[in-house]
């Protein structure tokens, strides 16, 4: 039996930046989805007349709503700077390391400076 460690060694290895940036885009696709679910379901509150809707208004008045909410308004960004990312790459440009990890912390950079400007220019009450 042979008792090499396996590669990389997983004890060591450490996922480079890109790595995260496209594990991260691929969670806020199914958090945009989840958030979809609930445009729907405050869609249909409001459809069904103010009890309904008073019901899921509450939820998103909420401590848990309004983190919800920012959570899913940062997604949003997060994924549409990342499609940004893949339209450059369409374009054939951008695939050097030095430039993808240059791109991967400009794409962070510009979803967190994204999200910094929704939450000062909206009123703090959705």
């Amino acid at each position: 039996m042979n008792e090499r460690p396996l590669s990389p060694h997983l004890q060591v290895y450490r996922l480079p930046l890109t790595a995260w940036v496209s594990i991260t885009h691929r969670a806020t696709g199914v958090f945009l989805s989840l958030g979809m679910i609930l445009l729907v379901v405050f869609l249909l509150a409001l459809a069904q007349g103010p009890g309904s809707f008073a019901l899921v208004h509450a939820f998103l008045q909420s401590l848990v709503g309004q983190l919800f909410l920012w959570a899913w308004i940062y997604s949003l960004l997060f994924h549409l700077c990342h499609g940004l990312r893949h339209l450059i790459w369409d374009t054939g440009h951008g695939f050097e390391r030095e430039t993808l990890n240059r791109f991967a912390a400009y794409e962070i950079f510009a979803s967190l400076l994204l999200v910094s400007l929704v939450f000062f220019l909206i009123p703090s009450k959705f």
